[in-house]
């Protein structure tokens, strides 16, 4: 079981890390005037891709659920994303987003009925300390209109990502994923048209960056995200996507030549403590120890310590010495030993 769960956090990383990497490709190959048009081109042909894989269209709810979920977790969640990547640092935008794990464990507990462990509260906590640590001593012009926009995109994300656990009744994972990349593409597309106008021309490298971001950072990242939402809590899942700020911190540092603070480098290893601290291994692991220590405690007590420990009942009294009453005259029948006489 405890292998699982490892392999499953894992293949779940995959999304963080690969969400992480988008502020940048967002930043420096996308065009910067285009939001909803970048969403659309973001979604839509990734969902596309994945339907030609599975050939199957919703059925009955599902067809509203994915405009839901569709709308919620991609296409008003890609605009924001796209606005806030081209108003904030890299490093600043990406760790906004790392505030999710507790409002998806919250909105769990409302809607799943699963009840916030303990270590994962206290690593959400170490984690939203670690992108403090970050958001508020990072570099570059932090403009409020893309703070509120990655805000919004964070909390329309949590609340659609939960609702796809609960829906998910015998649907694959792929076909639902299809499905809400698709919806969240079409929905955007007569507000890309009403307030951007045509789609934007688009160059070598932006066609590489769209190509990235939606067959790599969004077909393949969401298809590892919903995974691990079927195989792991939501609190869980939420705590593994505190791998984003990370990994967009890095490519900052690595490819803008973005710098940090040593307040932002211990924010960085604070924020993987609590990834790892809210994993259900290390509670499951902490718990062994802790009954394997209560039981080295105990001290075996001998059987023969036990008896001489053992209350004597009366049954159990030895006979008790009594006087001698005296000669017994002959043919005289024997009276009983009377120790007390009540008064009268």
């Amino acid at each position: 079981m405890e292998e699982k769960s490892v392999r499953w956090s894992l293949l779940t990383a995959v999304a963080p890390l690969t969400w992480g990497t988008t502020y940048y490709v967002t930043k420096h190959a996308l065009p910067a005037d285009f939001p909803l048009w970048g969403s659309v081109l973001r979604a839509l042909p990734a969902g596309l891709v994945l339907l030609l894989v599975v050939r199957r269209l919703p059925r009955g709810a599902w067809w509203w659920r994915s405009l839901v979920l569709g709308t919620l977790s991609m296409g008003a969640f890609f605009a924001l994303v796209y606005v806030a990547a081209q108003l904030l640092p890299s490093s600043v935008a990406s760790t906004v987003m790392a505030t999710s794990p507790v409002v998806m464990m919250l909105v769990a507990w409302a809607l799943l009925a699963q009840r916030p462990r303990v270590l994962a509260l206290a690593g959400a906590g170490l984690g939203v300390a670690g992108v403090a640590a970050m958001l508020l001593t990072g570099g570059g012009d932090v403009r409020v209109v893309g703070v509120v926009a990655s805000v919004a995109a964070m909390l329309m994300s949590s609340v659609g990502f939960v609702l796809a656990t609960r829906w998910a009744d015998g649907v694959d994972v792929v076909s639902s994923t299809a499905w809400q990349l698709v919806a969240g593409g079409l929905v955007l597309v007569p507000f890309a048209v009403a307030v951007e106008g045509a789609p934007p021309a688009l160059d070598a490298r932006a066609v590489l960056g769209f190509a990235y971001v939606s067959l790599v950072a969004t077909a393949v990242a969401y298809l590892a995200w919903f995974t691990g939402l079927r195989r792991l809590p939501a609190g869980t899942v939420g705590l593994v996507g505190l791998l984003n700020p990370v990994a967009g911190v890095l490519l900052g540092v690595l490819l803008a030549g973005e710098t940090l603070t040593p307040l932002q480098v211990a924010g960085v290893a604070v924020v993987l403590l609590g990834v790892v601290l809210g994993q259900p291994v290390v509670e499951r692991a902490l718990r062994a120890r802790r009954d394997r220590r209560t039981e080295t405690c105990t001290v075996d007590v001998p059987a023969d310590a036990h008896a001489a420990r053992r209350p004597v009942t009366a049954s159990a009294r030895p006979p008790v010495a009594t006087a001698p009453t005296g000669p017994t005259r002959p043919g005289a029948a024997r009276r009983p030993h009377v120790a007390s006489q009540s008064r009268r």
